[in-house]
């Protein structure tokens, strides 16, 4: 959430950042206004409190009786708008970072850079879908009849390459300084809410338990914030930096277009997500590491790529920036997205009440970023049609060939 601080003072920088996120904002008017019914209430209360006390001391029976009806009557209903207040906060986004491109939607992302040239095919490609039926490595079929539309199943070299994928990324991200996690799976309503993951809504992704406190996590995300909720971090231990390794599930309502076939866009996949949290000044600085990051995984595995910076209306409601990495994809003859990073500055930070303590002893809000180091559909599409040779055949990029155990997937 915002700092209610913060939207007063600047009131019309928060309407223009709500409204080039393409959010509404008359909603910030909304948080307003229920801001000053809200702290008239609370001192009208403290006062009744205040009046309570002293009237006890002066043991007037009499008035004591009025002002504990007057108190009946106004604690219930600060609880109510305290509760009103606190839900329209949360809809207020998380507003652009000065340095963002103002736009409407994807059309109007800037391309950052590319790195290396789409192959060149003296043949027809198959899409992935045909690649991996034919390898023998990937079956929608079966995982159709055992989980529904959108799951799968991985075999032989197929399980091999996703085991190798995520070996891959938490060497090289090991090597970097970040901490190898395995997270749960599954969060309570706090920490998926608190990081922006809704279960209901036109961008539904995450899958309630029923009956009980829980969701299964779309992201590690969701788990690393929450790790350290309700915590005061000493400055000298931060950036935090972790890669964590989870498996993903997500509801993707709504949300299928014309390559959303296959494993573009599934139920469940595995995921090592990266997640730094640091002092405000140093914010940007690691939202360009952590891009530094995905970069030299999609380097290492030779996929030819660009970088895109994403314009305010194709933020979502809590980045405050986001690149996303879009590996070149031979079937559809454009690129599309494998990572995205976005920096969330405070914003989770106050949703989950993580600080740190300042060197002069004050506390304060951390800053939480995060970055798909690698996501085991996607990446794997990628070198699939990227990698396939005229004979049906799929090279093994050289930086996964000692997991897998082989230079190339064959026909079965």
């Amino acid at each position: 959430m915002l700092d209610i601080q913060f939207i007063r003072e600047n009131t019309e920088k928060v309407k223009k950042g709500v409204a080039d996120k393409q959010f509404d904002p008359s909603i910030v008017d909304k948080v307003l206004e229920l801001d000053g019914k809200r702290r008239k209430l609370i001192v009208e209360v403290e006062e009744l409190r205040a009046k309570r006390n002293k009237v006890a001391e002066e043991k007037n029976i009499e008035e004591g009786k009025k002002v504990k009806e007057e108190l009946k009557a106004k604690e219930p209903q600060l609880e109510s708008i305290e509760k009103e207040f606190e839900d329209i906060l949360n809809q207020v986004p998380n507003i652009p970072l000065p340095q963002v491109p103002v736009g409407k939607s994807e059309k109007d992302n800037i391309e950052v850079r590319k790195w290396g040239e789409p192959k060149k095919f003296d043949f027809t490609p198959k899409d992935h879908l045909e690649l991996g039926k034919s390898l023998g490595i990937l079956d929608f079929e079966a995982g159709a009849k055992v989980a529904g539309s959108q799951f799968y199943f991985w075999y032989r070299e197929g399980a091999l390459l996703e085991l190798a994928l995520v070996q891959y990324a938490m060497e090289l991200l090991g090597k970097e300084g970040f901490v190898p996690v395995i997270t749960p799976d599954l969060a309570k309503s706090r920490y998926y809410l608190g990081t922006g993951y809704m279960p209901k809504g036109n961008e539904a992704q995450t899958y309630e338990i029923k009956d009980e406190d829980l969701g299964l996590i779309a992201t590690a995300e969701v788990t690393l914030a929450g790790k350290h909720a309700d915590e005061i971090i000493a400055e000298a231990e931060l950036p935090l930096k972790y890669i964590g390794y989870s498996h993903c599930f997500r509801q993707e309502a709504g949300a299928y277009g014309k390559y959303s076939k296959g494993l573009y866009r599934v139920h469940q996949f595995t995921k090592a997500e990266m997640f730094i949290y640091c002092i405000p000044e140093e914010s940007d600085k690691f939202h360009q590491h952590i891009l530094e990051m995905e970069e030299k995984i999609y380097q290492g595995l030779g996929l030819p790529y660009r970088v895109v910076e994403m314009c305010t209306g194709d933020l979502g409601a809590m980045a405050a920036r986001k690149f996303d990495v879009e590996a070149w994809m031979p079937t559809r003859g454009e690129y599309g997205e494998v990572t995205s990073t976005s920096n969330c500055t405070d914003y989770q930070a106050r949703n989950l009440n993580i600080k740190f303590k300042d060197k002069s002893g004050v506390n304060k809000f951390v800053h939480m970023l995060n970055g798909t180091a690698i996501a085991t559909s996607r990446t794997p599409l990628a070198i699939l049609e990227n990698y396939q040779e005229k004979d049906g055949s799929v090279v093994i990029p050289e930086v996964l060939r000692k997991w897998v155990g082989k230079d190339k997937i064959t026909p079965k």
